[in-house]
């Protein structure tokens, strides 16, 4: 904890705290999408990997309680780094590019994933839900299509804040990073595979 903080009080230290946090939340997006992708195997694959996850509920605390401590630090480190910016800089220069929207995006994606929560975790915004049928949550909750243009937007809204975030993760850290079609490419694979589950329930294929 002394180290963090140590890190929190120079700019590079929170840049720096701001690109490991995007990290361990990057990897979370990959292993939750993978995790998603067992929907096109079925209801008894995804209801047996969700039982899985759930039978590991000491590890599965655990994760849980570093993802949330990984979002506060890239939350309260990006606006803290957004909010000195905008002091330091003469109001007619502008962010140009995917950096314009990281801000905004990155607040609609805070929001987005409270709603995805309480919708399909909790189950409190879900017309229908029955713990543990996690595939038939999945396709009653997104077959409203409003819903699932509200999950479509947030899967374009995740690539956008990937793709910027890839770009700019090794520079925060001091080393060159990927190529930004190197990050482009991932972050709109990350985008699709999101998009292709609403999708899917919307044409008919998850049903």
């Amino acid at each position: 904890m002394r180290s963090l903080l140590v890190l929190w009080r120079s700019t590079v230290g929170r840049k720096a705290l701001v690109a490991a946090s995007g990290a361990v939340l990057w990897g979370w997006v990959v292993l939750h999408l993978a995790g998603n992708l067992t929907v096109l195997a079925g209801a008894a694959a995804t209801d047996h990997y969700a039982a899985a996850l759930h039978r590991s509920w000491p590890l599965l605390s655990t994760v849980r309680a570093g993802l949330v401590l990984a979002a506060a630090l890239h939350v309260a480190g990006a606006t803290s780094l957004a909010r000195r910016a905008r002091a330091a800089r003469p109001p007619v220069v502008r962010a140009a590019g995917a950096s314009r929207t990281m801000r905004v995006g990155g607040a609609l994606l805070l929001v987005f994933v409270v709603l995805h929560l309480l919708h399909l975790t909790f189950g409190v915004l879900h017309p229908a839900f029955v713990a543990g049928r996690v595939y038939a949550n999945l396709v009653v909750g997104l077959r409203p299509p409003l819903v699932a243009a509200g999950y479509l937007a947030a899967s374009a809204l995740l690539g956008l804040h990937l793709h910027h975030g890839l770009w700019s993760f090794g520079r925060s850290l001091g080393w060159r990073g990927l190529r930004r079609s190197t990050a482009a490419t991932l972050a709109a694979v990350t985008a699709v595979g999101f998009a292709s589950i609403p999708a899917a329930v919307l044409v008919g294929v998850l049903r």
